[in-house]
């Protein structure tokens, strides 16, 4: 079992001024805070600790049972032991998290405010600034530290989360796996032959070994939700422009969304609550508000909803898993069970490599060249960034915006007739690792395009999709459906997600790495 005694000292109890449970959830959009009140009972032991929800440490801490120091200390420890194995880590920031945990633990003694995460460590992707930590996008081209902290970072950091360190990513998170001539192969920890999928998959085998309770990731074609899907994770992608991307004015184009990989939908709504909103003067997108909270929408019901479910990729020709296809149905008869009217269809789903594959390109090839040490750059990354140069151009830009707005009008109608599509997340369980072993870029492209088979269209298009467990294949490995609504309706997904993992519970399903 992992952890220590000094890992989870109950002395701290007796020094720290005691802290009760958390208060009122978020209320509308605005960020509950902690205050203090006697300790009762004991805190879990370190094992337990390591797969606790997010919101259940920071009740914990808030309560005095355990420290933001014990417990930085705690999931340190942690990295120290299984990141060797995983590699989901190019930078593990273990000075800077103690220091800011001591600092989260005088202000508690003083009897300041909490924030909603105050002691609960966290991992970033490696392409979200953190100050003072060089942001590698995943590869070895950069060196200069960050001068300060991404919004998103920011946002975290006041709300009293705990900056354990940066996660693995493709470089400029341009595969769908997470390998790196920098930085190696990161594994899956349900089965180290196999891998996260990518791009988030630092983030997404850090949270399913219980190195951090949840974690950053960034979608621009499936990065979110094909790692949660590899990883047994819940894992929204927002809707375009709900969350910062500064000091970025947008990521990828109109494709990418900065957002979080957690085991719980509570967690997940948590992290949304404090992080959501446009940057003025800087954000390019900006989504419209919402008429309530992330966390309230976690603990309330949706509501009969019309459910469409469909095992049709959205793009290319991909084959479902016959298990992923019989979780999916097996997910349908249980949404019937909750009161839902469930129905097979898809959209009408148009072909989307006129608007994709432009902003795939163009993007990345931007950021490339933004690099510290060009020369450092993978092979396959300068590829791209030569394939890129017919699109770099006002003229092919303009064109990729109205295929754009083209497959949006064609496919919002079908939300006319259904709440929410359901859809495989990825084709199946987890691929083996080294699928970018010796491969120049189209050799990448042709294995990173399939995996995305369901994923990359609604980043065309920016509604919120999610994936959600269902299950384990055979060989136990998770399998994993999408939830996908029409614009603006994260609120609708959450609520959906909450109810399934509430009739079918999966955050306490731990993985054989841990």
């Amino acid at each position: 079992m992992v952890g220590s005694t000094r890992a989870v000292n109950r002395r701290t109890a007796m020094g720290l001024a005691a802290k009760a449970a958390m208060t009122a959830a978020l209320a509308a959009g605005s960020i509950g805070m902690l205050r203090a009140a006697p300790a009762t009972a004991e805190a879990p032991d370190a094992a337990e600790l390591a797969f606790t929800s997010a919101t259940e440490l920071a009740r914990l801490v808030a309560a005095g049972q355990v420290s933001a120091t014990e417990l930085a200390t705690l999931f340190l420890d942690r990295v120290d032991r299984l990141n060797p194995a995983l590699n989901a880590f190019t930078t593990v920031m273990r000075d800077q998290a103690l220091r800011q945990a001591a600092e989260l633990d005088a202000r508690q003694a003083r009897g300041e405010r909490l924030g909603p995460l105050h002691g609960v460590p966290i991992v970033v992707k490696d392409e979200d600034h953190v100050e003072g930590i060089v942001t590698t996008y995943g590869g070895g081209a950069f060196s200069v530290p960050a001068a300060r902290d991404s919004a998103v970072v920011a946002r975290l950091r006041a709300a009293g989360a705990v900056m354990l360190g940066k996660t693995t990513m493709p470089e400029f998170g341009i595969w769908a796996f997470t390998e790196s001539d920098a930085h190696g192969i990161t594994r899956n920890p349900w089965d180290l032959s196999r891998s996260t999928a990518g791009s988030s998959g630092g983030t997404a085998a850090a949270v399913a070994a219980g190195l951090a309770p949840l974690g950053v990731g960034g979608d621009g074609g499936g990065s979110i939700r094909l790692p949660s899907s590899w990883c047994g994770l819940f894992g929204l992608k927002p809707q375009l422009g709900r969350v910062s991307a500064a000091p970025n004015r947008e990521l990828w184009n109109n494709l990418g969304v900065i957002g979080c990989l957690s085991r719980s939908v509570a967690d997940s709504a948590l992290f949304y609550d404090i992080t959501q909103g446009s940057t003025p003067d800087v954000d390019v997108y900006s989504a419209a508000a919402l008429d309530g909270s992330f966390v309230q929408a976690a603990a309330t019901p949706p509501g009969p909803l019309r459910i469409a479910i469909s095992t049709k990729p959205a793009s290319l020709t991909a084959t479902v898993d016959p298990e992923t296809a019989a979780a999916l149905e097996s997910l349908g008869h249980l949404l019937e069970s909750l009161g839902h009217h469930v129905f097979h269809g898809e959209p009408a789903y148009p072909d989307i490599t006129a608007a994709f594959e432009p902003m795939w390109l163009v993007s990345p090839a931007a950021e490339s060249r933004r690099a510290d040490h060009p020369e450092l750059l993978e092979l396959r990354t300068k590829e791209l960034a030569l394939y890129a140069i017919p699109f770099d151009n006002p003229a092919a830009m303009a064109a990729a915006r109205a295929a754009t707005d083209d497959v949006i009008a064609r496919v919002m109608p079908f939300f006319d007739t259904a709440d929410v599509l359901i859809t495989p997340t990825t084709p199946g369980p987890a691929w083996p690792v080294g699928q970018l072993t010796g491969m120049d870029f189209h050799g990448a492209a042709l294995k990173s395009l399939p995996a995305a088979s369901w994923t990359n269209i609604w980043n065309v298009c920016g509604n919120p999709a999610a994936a959600i467990p269902t299950g384990f294949s055979g060989a136990g490995l998770p399998l994993s459906a999408q939830l996908i609504g029409p614009p603006n309706s994260e609120l609708r997904l959450i609520s959906l997600a909450a109810q399934i993992e509430q009739a079918r519970p999966w955050s306490n399903t731990r993985p054989p790495v841990r």
